[in-house]
């Protein structure tokens, strides 16, 4: 079962009295995500391991979908069919799943963002923007966690721009060519973890999740 929004999610759905430091497995071969997620859950109350199956992290199959969160549910759900009958059955599992939209490119790469970047790379992005006055931008998560057979998902949005050259050697990824609207002009390469956690896009989804998981009962 999916739940989308808090509202139905208070119908039926509320974990109340949960012990401290619940461990959830974040399912992703991306150690970089791992420590992001730990660095902005483990203040809230939860402990984030990786998602390990059989001593590795599990691989999943990409669907075609032109949205981010019909990529982190597939994904879930193939995280789920993964651990059924194992002693990680009834673990809590989290995936999220995020993306660049850049807006005179049409939103590309968008879902696409990791093919993109294991291909052109960032130096290719900025060879397409090469010459472009509207660099307006925005990085996309949803994260999305499965516990006790069901699902809550959360959106987190970081607005920007794309930068003119390649700026930091911290974080991953696009970092280095995003320059976020909250932040003071550096990309979000040159920002501190906790500076980027603050304002991320991965950094709101998460924190969004952990509200919900924390919703008082009725």
């Amino acid at each position: 079962m999916w739940w989308t929004d808090s509202e139905r999610l208070l119908e039926g759905f509320v974990i109340t009295g949960r012990p401290r430091n619940m461990l959830i497995h974040f399912a992703t071969g991306n150690e970089h995500k791992v420590s992001e997620a730990s660095a902005i859950l483990s203040p809230l109350g939860f402990e984030v391991e990786s998602l390990l199956i059989e001593g590795k992290a599990p691989e999943f199959t990409e669907p075609q979908s032109e949205g981010i969160e019909e990529v982190a549910l597939s994904k879930i759900e193939q995280a789920r069919e993964m651990v059924a009958g194992t002693e990680l059955e009834g673990s809590i599992i989290l995936v999220e799943d995020s993306g660049l939209f850049i807006d005179s490119l049409g939103g590309f790469p968008g879902p696409y963002s990791s093919y993109i970047e294991n291909t052109i790379g960032l130096s290719g992005v900025l060879q397409l923007m090469s010459g472009e006055a509207d660099r307006g931008a925005e990085f996309r998560a949803v994260a999305a966690i499965s516990i006790d057979g069901n699902t809550v998902t959360e959106t987190g949005i970081c607005r920007g721009e794309i930068s003119e050259k390649l700026s930091g050697d911290l974080g991953f990824g696009f970092d280095p060519i995003f320059i976020p609207k909250d932040g003071d002009g550096r990309t979000c390469a040159e920002l501190s973890p906790t500076e980027k956690s603050s304002i991320s896009h991965r950094g709101r989804a998460l924190k969004a999740v952990s509200e919900l998981l924390n919703l008082p009962s009725k």
